[in-house]
């Protein structure tokens, strides 16, 4: 299990440049408006032989040009109760600031680990000038470079020192666990509640992880999992619940612990960013994925068109990955609740679904003849054996061929996409590798 280190500090220091260098991405675009790419603030970062998730909470703010000391206030304080490490990010060359000041005063108060990382400090008289910053009171700053790489690697092995050692978990390895996640007031509650609905078979909770996921166990009607609580459920108070970039910073824990995930939408709102936040959560990590459409006991006309056309509308929005299941459900009345349940069995079932080596040859050599990847320069591609990978974490599938190099995008996505036709793989991502044989 994961631990979790937060990026936070006033716009303009730099967060953004330190998560894609920690992260060794550019996929945090840098000054550009806010919001335009969906995924930009979370991502894994090794270092020796730990990983932890890295989230940068200033790119979950709406407007990110506007903003006040009170939205800030508000990402510290959800990154200080989510978070196992905090890195707060001062700019040295513009020097000490009031909104610095005020961010201090909030993480001096708490007990968890915070680093104070004073950036741009692309020389050494910048060095000296970090001396100001003992001012907040944050202990030694840890000068660094985010744009040149400099000292990142020391700020790194800091992270590793002051990380909170993890408890082990007891939790059944075998057994599927599952994550019910979405925005603030999709249904979550209301489906773990119509779930566990009965007052029999409810197993204890076990709360896991540095950061309490609960793990509800659950076995009745020939199931047997775990629900991967999202601490939202259980932890009201603490936050103003109508801060919806946090449900995303909430998911990531619930979302890293499970196989698969329950995405909620509510169906009167349709597919909103927000969902598409938590989808990319679940893509990144790669897990299986229901998506259930709730509330749909308040939708007027229920007739089958108006079903293709929601089920057309959210495969769209979430393509390249269509292959999952959608239901349309209701947390309220309890219909089709148990079908849920029988959906996600499914999708665990399909992440370890072997294919044998034969029936993929078999099945798959033909089509790769009617239809083989481009030539490139007048040189064909001839793939000739194919065979899956022993069980890891998604069902992966080796392509033999001469020219591997040259078989691109579009073509694996073919295959893809032809390995979904034959076998059952709906709900869980797929990797297609091209090898030389």
């Amino acid at each position: 299990m994961g631990n979790l280190v937060a990026i936070v500090g006033r716009p303009n220091v730099g967060k953004s440049t330190l998560f894609n260098r920690l992260t060794q991405t550019r996929q945090a675009i840098v000054n550009e408006e806010a919001g335009t790419t969906r995924d930009r603030q979370y991502g894994k970062v090794e270092w020796l032989t730990k990983e932890f998730s890295l989230v940068d909470t200033g790119g979950w703010v709406v407007n990110s040009e506007d903003i006040f000391e009170e939205e800030i206030n508000k990402q510290v304080k959800i990154a200080l109760e989510e978070a196992d490490v905090v890195l707060f990010v001062v700019d040295v060359q513009n020097g000490l600031t009031d909104l610095d000041v005020d961010v201090a005063n909030i993480l001096r108060r708490t007990k968890k680990p915070v680093l104070l990382v004073a950036n741009k400090a692309d020389n050494f008289e910048s060095h000296l000038g970090s001396a100001e910053f003992y001012a907040l009171g944050l202990g030694d700053p840890i000068c660094i470079s985010a744009i040149n790489g400099s000292c990142t690697g020391d700020l790194l092995d800091k992270i590793l020192e002051v990380m909170p050692e993890e408890k082990p978990m007891e939790v059944d390895e075998e057994l599927p666990r599952i994550a019910i996640v979405g925005r603030p007031n999709a249904g979550k509650s209301s489906l773990v509640n119509a779930f566990i609905g009965e007052e029999r078979n409810i197993v204890t909770d076990i709360a896991g992880t540095t950061r309490d996921s609960i793990y509800t166990k659950y076995n009745k009607f020939g199931l047997n999992f775990y629900l991967v609580d999202t601490a939202g459920i259980r932890k009201k108070g603490k936050v103003n619940e109508d801060l919806e970039y946090y449900s995303v910073i909430r998911s990531i824990r619930a979302i890293e612990n499970s196989d698969v995930c329950v995405l909620m939408l509510d169906a009167e709102r349709g597919i909103e960013s927000q969902d598409l936040n938590i989808f990319s959560l679940i893509q990144k990590n790669r897990k299986g994925l229901v998506v259930c459409v709730n509330k749909w006991d308040l939708i007027e006309e229920k007739d089958q068109k108006v079903i293709n056309s929601y089920t057309n509308a959210i495969r769209e929005r979430l393509a390249p990955f269509t292959d999952f299941p959608i239901l349309f459900i209701s947390a309220v009345t309890k219909q089709r609740i148990f079908k849920v349940l029988e959906t996600v069995k499914r999708v665990y079932d399909n992440r370890h679904r072997r294919v044998s080596t034969a029936k993929l040859n078999e099945t798959m050599l033909p089509i790769i003849e009617n239809y083989p990847p481009p030539a490139w320069k007048g040189k064909y591609i001839k793939i000739k054996y194919i065979t899956q990978l022993p069980a890891g974490s998604i069902p992966s599938f080796v392509f033999f061929c001469n020219l591997p190099q040259w078989v691109k995008e579009p073509y694996k996505r073919f295959l893809e996409n032809k390995i979904r036709e034959n076998w059952d793989f709906s709900g869980t991502p797929i990797h297609i590798f091209i090898r030389e044989k």
